[in-house]
């Protein structure tokens, strides 16, 4: 059986934990939050350190360091995924969900999670693009919509 239908988040080792991402490049989407209302608006504006050919950050090791507002998540934190997208793996296990149909380690292949219209490749402009003052024009709704099957 595979490993994340059996071990909780909390029980998985780096390498399993690790292989739950499906390389989409949602998470480093810049997010805008109302301030009145708390809710968390996806833009297309990705940050400086996403590569745009791998879908992988070129900074891995030291994001968090070289930005601050990328988050740190681990098990511990599951309760507070909801600000990652509905698709994200973490969230989908945090919440008792089965991972969908395109995930890399379901499908065996990563190219599914772009087939599947997951991936903000060719989708998202890098924030060295784009003013911090033209954000809110950048507010996109495809990052929860509905998935090409």
């Amino acid at each position: 059986m595979s490993f994340w239908k059996t071990k909780p988040l909390h029980a998985m080792d780096e390498a399993e934990w690790e292989s739950l991402c499906d390389g989409c490049g949602r998470c480093c989407l810049v997010k805008l939050e109302d301030e009145d209302t708390g809710d968390v608006h996806y833009t297309d504006v990705v940050c400086r350190y996403f590569n745009q050919r791998t879908a992988r950050c070129k900074r891995y090791p030291e994001r968090h360091e070289l930005v601050p507002d990328c988050v740190p998540f681990d098990a511990s934190g599951a309760a507070a995924f909801d600000w990652l997208p509905d698709s994200c793996a973490y969230r989908k296990l945090a919440q008792g969900e089965e991972l969908e149909w395109w995930h890399p380690l379901v499908s065996g292949n990563r190219k599914t999670v772009v087939e599947a219209g997951i991936s903000v490749l060719g989708k998202a402009t890098s924030e060295i693009h784009i003013h911090e003052d033209d954000l809110e024009d950048h507010v996109v709704r495809w990052v929860e919509r509905g998935i090409r099957r």
